[in-house]
């Protein structure tokens, strides 16, 4: 029963990753081609590392908070 939890885990994981990076690409490619939103081009940096920080730390809490 552990190996199930611990595969149901990993892929829950990955789907939080994948989509949780693909709506930051998303995001940031909307900064970098509508004019209306040119201003926070310079912080496409930090909006790209808060994210990922962001999407690895709800990857850690959902594999610590389950039972």
């Amino acid at each position: 029963m552990k190996a199930v939890k611990a595969i149901y885990n990993f892929i829950v994981g990955d789907m939080i990753i994948l989509t949780g990076i693909s709506i930051t690409v998303v995001v940031l490619a909307l900064i970098n081609f509508v004019n209306a939103l040119a201003p926070l081009s310079g912080a496409s940096a930090y909006i790209l590392i808060i994210a990922v920080l962001v999407v690895l730390t709800a990857t850690l809490t959902h594999s610590w908070g389950g039972s």
